[in-house]
């Protein structure tokens, strides 16, 4: 059994946050949350989102799994103004989900959700070095990298307490230099990794320009960026494996 009324922006910042990395996800309907965990085809980003039954005007759930296409249901939420109220019911005997929202109603074909990729674990990493940053100074440097090459670096000066977003391009280089002053919050430790501009750039589309990123770092690790939406009833997380550096 799964019921809810939605605002459509609440649910678009949801879509968005997988629909950066997959076309089709699980959603698991838990009674106090919805949440969906999602990795893409190359085993390069991984998801994991949740937005508890308080973010929905009303949510009632009994812990159902059900398989979307985001891109359907993404052009469905699209349909609606932000502010718009959206309402969702699931058939269980058609296994359909009926959406309704300002006098258009859509019914929407549900995929098995065994035939999905599996849900990925997501590692705990003890990492050395964490930065809270604002969304619109993460989007600086990914749009600054974006100029000049196709990966970025992401590196903590331990001595000197900095944060560095930086591109080596065949001819042109980029460093975005963020004092500890500059930032949120800084906990400097050794970290410094590599990573595929081209991923980086899709996860940040989903990252609103007022939204605060915390970034956990190490050296040659995975990272890791966690953000709220929703007025903090939503989670996300982001994890983005490096890639590894031959000296």
């Amino acid at each position: 059994m799964f019921k809810a009324i939605v605002s459509a922006s609440t649910l678009r910042d949801s879509l968005d946050a997988v629909s950066v990395l997959v076309d089709e996800c699980k959603i698991r309907l838990n009674e106090e949350e919805l949440s969906i965990r999602a990795v893409d085809p190359a085993n390069v980003g991984m998801v994991d989102l949740t937005l508890e039954a308080a973010a929905f005007e009303s949510y009632e759930a009994d812990g159902g799994v059900i398989g979307v296409n985001l891109t359907r249901l993404e052009e469905v939420a699209g349909m609606a103004n932000a502010d718009d109220l959206i309402h969702l019911e699931l058939d269980e005997e058609t296994r359909k989900l009926h959406i309704e929202v300002e006098g258009l109603s859509y019914t929407l074909a549900l995929i098995d959700p065994d035939s999905i990729r599996k849900e990925p674990d997501i590692p705990d990493l003890d990492l050395p070095a964490e930065i809270t940053l604002e969304g619109a100074q993460l989007n600086r440097g990914i749009t600054a990298a974006d100029m000049v090459s196709d990966h970025i670096r992401l590196r903590v000066d331990e001595t000197e307490e900095t944060f560095h977003i930086e591109a080596e391009g065949d001819t042109d280089d980029v460093d975005l230099h963020l004092e500890a002053a500059d930032l949120i919050a800084l906990t400097a430790g050794p970290a410094d990794s590599l990573f595929s501009l081209d991923y980086l750039k899709d996860m940040n589309k989903a990252i609103a320009s007022d939204a605060e990123v915390r970034v956990e770092l190490g050296e040659e690790f995975p990272v890791k960026l966690h953000y709220e939406f929703a007025e903090g009833l939503g989670n996300v997380t982001f994890m983005l494996a490096p890639r590894i550096q031959s000296d």
